[in-house]
C-alpha cells in the first residue's frame, strides 16, 4: 500500500508539472482536422480552465496527506490504482494533444473512465481530504472528454459544430446525473461539471444561441440532480 501512495504523490506532481510541456496550447488546433472549426461551440470559454489550478492542488494535497497519514490504510488505498491510471493518461494526453487530437481524445475518453472507478472506488471517510479532489477531477474530466469529442466530430467532419456540441454536451449531462445519482453527497463532481456547462454558456452567448441556452439548460438540470443526489444521501 505504502509503494503506491509513494506512486500516487510522484504521479499528482508530475500531472500538475504537464502544463509546463504546452505553456501556449488552448485546445486541438483546427489545422490538424479535415474540417477546421476555428471556435468550437462545445468548447467552454477559456477562464473555466482555471478549474485545474484547484484540481492539481488538490490532488497532491490528496496524495500527500495520503501517505503521510493514510498509506496503510485500504479505504484510502482502493482508488489508488484507477486514479493512477487516469493521471497517467492524463499526462499521455497533454503529449499527444497537440498534433495527434484524435489519439488525445480516444486517450482522454480512457482517462475518464478510469477517474470515473476512482471515485466509485473511494469510500467517504476523511471528508476533507478523500473523496473531493478525485471527485473534482472526474467531474471536470467528464467535461473535458464531452469537448475532446465534440471537436474531433466536427474536425473529421462527421457532425456540423453545432450538431457535435449539441450531442456532447446532452452525453455529458446523461453520464454526469447518472454518476452524481449514483455517488450520492458528493457534490465536487457535479460542481465540475457545472462549471464547465456554465463556461460554454459563456463563450457562446450572443454568438451560438442553441448551444448557449441548451448548456444553460444543463447546468440547471445538473444543479438540481446535485441536490437529489445530497437528499437522498
Amino acid at each position: 500500500m505504502r509503494v503506491r501512495a509513494v506512486f500516487l504523490l510522484c504521479l499528482a506532481i508530475l500531472f500538475a508539472l504537464t502544463p509546463l510541456m504546452l505553456p501556449s496550447f488552448d485546445g486541438y488546433d483546427p489545422e490538424d482536422f479535415p474540417v477546421q472549426v476555428l471556435r468550437p461551440s462545445v468548447q467552454p470559454a477559456g477562464y473555466a480552465f482555471s478549474i485545474w489550478l484547484v484540481i492539481y492542488a488538490g490532488l497532491i494535497l490528496h496524495a500527500g496527506f495520503g501517505l503521510l497519514r493514510r498509506a496503510d490504510d485500504p479505504v484510502w488505498d482502493r482508488p489508488r490504482l484507477p486514479l493512477m491510471a487516469a493521471l497517467v493518461l492524463g499526462t499521455t494526453w497533454v503529449a499527444l494533444a497537440e498534433d495527434q487530437p484524435v489519439a488525445g481524445t480516444v486517450t482522454i475518453l480512457v482517462m475518464l473512465a478510469a477517474a470515473l472507478v476512482a471515485v466509485l472506488r473511494t469510500g467517504r471517510e476523511d471528508r476533507l481530504w478523500l473523496m473531493p479532489p478525485i471527485a473534482l477531477l472526474a467531474g471536470w474530466v467528464t467535461a473535458a472528454a464531452g469537448a475532446a469529442s465534440g471537436v474531433t466530430l466536427a474536425g473529421l467532419g462527421w457532425l456540423t459544430d453545432t450538431a457535435s456540441a449539441v450531442v456532447c454536451i446532452l452525453a455529458v449531462l446523461v453520464l454526469a446525473a447518472a454518476m452524481q445519482l449514483r455517488v450520492g453527497r458528493v457534490p465536487e463532481y457535479g460542481a465540475a461539471v457545472i462549471w464547465a456547462l456554465v463556461g460554454i454558456v459563456v463563450a457562446n452567448w450572443g454568438l451560438n444561441p442553441t448551444v448557449a441556452w441548451l448548456a444553460l439548460a444543463g447546468a440547471v438540470v445538473m444543479g438540481a440532480v446535485t441536490v437529489l443526489a445530497w437528499r437522498r444521501g
